[in-house]
């Protein structure tokens, strides 16, 4: 048996062509690194040109930053995939792969790939319509199709909302159907004060009027409320009496926080000019057929109401 052992010599004539392959890899690599750094600072750059641009023309610096910081994500991302997918291929070009076949493969299954996914390219399309049109930014308030939350990521895909109590909502372009942005530009501080109707109305109003005013001229509330208070008048005659209906523009975000210190100044106010606030009452009437027993039944549980209503609280004998 004739038995045949080879032998390679690692020689650098051996070696030189896996050397140059290596050498070609490595400077690929490198030139999608510099090219993903040279898109993230043209990225940056052009942020602070737009920065720029929208401060001279009057723009709020939230109002840019917002902006500006979603088209810098989206569009970061989206050079960085393309840069190393094409550094991929390459790669696989110098191994001696054929890349062609991988290419044309990657076409005809896009094709089938995008009947079979027809929402993804719906989401996606939605997407780009989002940022482009400017409909939403991150860091903003919205309400989307129901669910409300504070804009933490908007891709192209997906939207991602979390809420008051923590819960982070993905929600899908593709499914968008009503898009409510509580702070794009200004927001208002709407408020509806049911005043009973044995009250001045105009008083209150004038109240109102004149506590709006107090409010916008202290710190740090001037910088916050945009225009003197707006008096809508008498929205409506309730049940339990008369809604007046007013409301404060401030900056973003900002509409909540004045609500609440609106609402403690009002309360206290009010209390202090005599104006009293309606609450929820209710009026029985008895037929003159009723039995006499029954009013008479009615009177008792009347008149310990009032008794106890009136009658001084004891705190050592646990009363509160």
């Amino acid at each position: 048996m004739l038995v045949m052992h080879s032998h390679v010599e690692f020689t650098l004539d051996y070696l030189m062509p896996y050397i140059v392959i290596g050498a070609r890899i490595a400077v690929i690599l490198l030139l999608a690194w510099m090219g993903t750094l040279a898109a993230h600072r043209g990225v940056k750059t052009l942020r602070i040109q737009t920065e720029r641009r929208a401060q001279s023309g009057g723009s709020t610096d939230g109002e840019t930053q917002k902006r500006v910081n979603t088209m810098t994500r989206v569009t970061g991302s989206a050079l960085g995939i393309l840069i190393w997918t094409a550094a991929f291929v390459m790669v696989l070009h110098e191994l001696n792969f054929n890349v062609e076949p991988l290419i044309a493969g990657a076409g005809v299954a896009g094709v089938a790939i995008g009947f079979g996914a027809q929402s993804l390219i719906k989401d996606v399309l939605n997407g780009m319509f989002l940022l482009i049109e400017n409909q939403l930014r991150i860091n903003d308030v919205a309400t989307i199709d129901g669910t409300s939350g504070l804009v933490e990521e908007i891709n192209l895909r997906t939207t991602v909302l979390r809420s008051e109590d923590g819960a982070v909502h993905v929600i899908p372009n593709g499914s968008i159907q009503k898009l409510s942005n509580l702070t794009r530009d200004f927001s208002y501080a709407v408020f509806n004060v049911t005043v009973d109707y044995g009250q001045d109305l105009d008083n209150a109003m004038k109240v109102v009027n004149e506590l709006g005013t107090e409010l916008r001229a202290e710190e740090p509330w001037s910088q916050t409320i945009l225009d003197p208070l707006e008096m809508l008048g008498v929205d409506r005659l309730a049940d339990s009496g008369a809604v007046i209906k007013f409301r404060l523009r401030t900056l973003p975000m900002k509409q909540w926080t004045i609500a609440r210190e609106m609402n403690r100044r009002l309360k206290r106010r009010f209390e202090e000019a005599g104006v009293e606030l309606a609450f929820p009452s209710q009026t029985l009437y008895l037929a003159p057929e009723a039995p006499a027993d029954l009013r008479e039944q009615l009177r008792t549980a009347v008149r310990e109401v009032l008794a106890e209503r009136t009658r001084p609280k004891n705190p050592a004998a646990g009363d509160s």
